[in-house]
């Protein structure tokens, strides 16, 4: 018995069709699902795929603040551009944390909802190989 990885995320969102907005929009997702017309959850839901990842947004109450985040790998030359579109789209653009030089570029921001998302220009041997100096 063994994990393969991961199945999905799961998001709440007060707004799903802002909120798809900006996943589609704003990061390049592309939605596969909405129950508008049949719903089989606990509340409405739309399913976007990202980076080969399924994301799963429901419908719902906005969650607390927290470091808690997920992070989407991206080349570093992309960062201002999706920034760019990120900010129109009204993501709120996170301070970065501070780093130490070879850990990669990020941009954090919040969605509507206060859910933290990161886009990372690094790799977990590049932070590792890193940190070993």
């Amino acid at each position: 018995m063994a994990i393969d990885g991961i199945s999905h995320i799961t998001f709440m969102a007060t707004d799903l069709e802002r909120t798809a907005k900006l996943l589609c929009e704003g990061l390049g997702a592309k939605e596969v699902y909405d129950s508008t017309e049949r719903n089989f959850s606990i509340s409405r839901e739309k399913f976007f795929m990202l980076g080969g990842v399924w994301l799963a947004v429901m419908e719902g109450k906005p969650v607390e603040r927290s470091y808690r985040h997920v992070a989407f790998r991206v080349g570093a030359a992309d960062l201002p551009a999706l920034e760019a579109r990120l900010r129109l789209l009204g993501a709120e653009i996170q301070p970065s944390r501070p780093r130490v030089e070879g850990e990669g570029q990020s941009l954090y921001f919040h969605d509507f909802d206060n859910n933290l998302f990161e886009l990372h220009a690094g790799t977990l041997e590049q932070r590792l190989e890193r940190y070993r100096r």
